[in-house]
This record gives structure tokens, C-alpha cells and sequence, in this order.
């Protein structure tokens, strides 16, 4: 299947579901993004695949306006809803493609992507675009899972996201990040790693995930050797796996 497909199809079906994602609406990524931006309230910024609308929800009270563009209708339909449901009414829905955006050079003064990139197929071309719609010392604000520079844990944790939901690109080493943000030519201000703990059933649940899939999966958590269990700090009860852990990288790089 097209990959852009699959996103929408996803993403449609469990729009509600991300708009209250604990991990999408409570992160603590989501002040630190706030805190890093430098911000005067006269802004022009975009938030790419908005999803639920959490980042655009949160900036919309400090800045002059926000454009809210996601590619799946639904869950822009279920952003709306969620962020002019709390007064914030600066904000516009837009659908698009975050790898051909359909906006003029040097349009905006910050660009957010939370929790998404993992889900483009040709990152480097969502870079260039974050570039070009930038105005010259412009913002980026970057927020996404991330995998461990060992290529063992890599594909793993890509394996079994990809497992979980066939919408998974590719979750990127922080290396990786910082050297395509420096290629295109962004200088990275400032970034953070934390960890992400996930409560199993429920990142199954999120998406749907059959239970015949879902009981294959965790075996296939099980079978791993300990050296994997104890990076992702796998927690088992009853030979059933409870929760594990990943990690995700915020970090906010200029246009020079």
C-alpha cells in the first residue's frame, strides 16, 4: 500500500483516540518545547501533522497565530474541535503533505512537528520544506521518538512500532537528526533526550491492534535477548508484557 495512504487511513480511524493519547496530551516534551522557543507573540508559526492539536493548542496563546496542517481530514476535523473547545480561536486547519508543503518561502517565523516524522517516508524532503518556509532565523522546534546509535536496539524498537502500526516509517538515531538538520543547513540551538515509558496494552490499544497481532507481538518481546529487555526496560508480569520504554529527542535549530 502507499505509505501517505496508510498514514490516513491510520490516523482517521483513531483521530479521537490521539487528541486524548495520554502521552500526546500530557507529555512533558510539550512545556519544554514552550520553554524553548523564543517568543515575542507576534508569530507566524506552523505546526506540521498537527495530529490531535496538542502543539498548536499549547502555542496558540503566545503567538500572533497558528496554522495547524495536518494530511489525515479526521484528525484535523478532532484538532479543531479540541483547540477552539479551549478559547484558542488564532488558529487555522489546513490539510497537507508535511513533504510538499503549499506555502510561499520564508512565510513563517516558527515551524513545530511533534511526535510525527517518524511517519514520513522521505524525511529529508520535510526538512528541506521546514527550511524554505522558514523565515531567515526562523525556529524549528522538533519533538520524536528515537532510537539508541546501537543498530541491535534500532531495529528493534522500528520493528516492533512497524508491528504495531504499519503507518511507521522510521523511528531516527539522534546522530542522524542532527546530521541532516546541519546538511540542510540549520544550526541545532539546543536539544534534549528523555524517556518515554509506554503502558503496553494501551500503545497496542491506540491503534487498534488485533489481539492475534498483538499476542504474536508479545512473544516476539519475550524471545529477546536480555540485553534488549534491559535497554527498553521491558517489564513482564505473568508472561505478559506490562510496559516498556523508549526515548525521543526535543530539540529547536535556526535558520542562518
Amino acid at each position: 500500500m502507499d505509505l501517505k495512504k496508510d498514514i490516513q487511513q491510520q490516523f482517521g480511524k483513531n483521530a479521537d483516540s490521539y487528541v486524548s493519547s495520554p502521552i500526546h496530551k500530557d507529555g512533558k516534551d510539550l512545556q519544554k518545547l514552550l520553554h524553548m522557543a523564543a517568543l515575542t507573540g507576534n508569530e507566524k508559526l506552523l505546526d506540521v501533522a498537527t495530529g490531535g492539536g496538542h502543539t498548536a493548542n499549547v502555542f496558540a496563546p503566545f503567538v500572533k497565530n497558528v496554522t495547524a496542517l495536518d494530511l489525515t481530514q479526521e484528525m484535523l476535523a478532532a484538532a479543531e474541535k479540541f483547540v477552539k473547545g479551549n478559547g484558542n480561536h488564532n488558529v487555522e486547519f489546513v490539510k497537507g503533505d508535511a513533504e510538499k508543503l503549499t506555502f510561499s518561502n520564508e512565510t513563517f517565523d516558527i515551524v513545530t512537528c511533534r511526535i510525527a516524522p517518524h511517519h514520513f517516508p522521505h524525511v529529508h524532503l520535510f526538512i528541506s520544506e521546514v527550511f524554505r518556509v522558514l523565515k531567515k532565523e526562523g525556529q524549528f522546534l522538533l519533538d520524536d521518538n528515537v532510537v539508541p546509535e546501537d543498530d541491535g536496539f534500532d531495529q528493534f524498537y522500528n520493528k516492533i512500532e512497524k508491528w504495531r502500526d504499519y503507518s511507521h516509517f522510521r523511528a531516527w538515531k539522534k546522530s542522524e537528526w542532527i546530521r541532516m538538520l546541519e546538511l540542510a543547513g540549520f544550526e541545532i540551538e539546543e536539544w534534549h533526550r528523555y524517556e518515554k515509558t509506554f503502558n503496553y496494552d494501551s500503545w497496542c490499544n491506540q491503534m487498534k491492534l488485533p489481539n492475534e497481532e498483538k499476542e504474536k507481538l508479545t512473544l516476539y518481546f519475550l524471545d529477546a535477548s536480555e540485553k534488549i529487555k534491559n535497554k527498553f526496560r521491558v517489564k513482564i508480569e505473568s508472561n505478559q508484557v506490562t510496559s516498556f520504554s523508549g526515548e525521543a529527542i526535543v530539540l529547536k535549530a535556526l535558520k542562518k
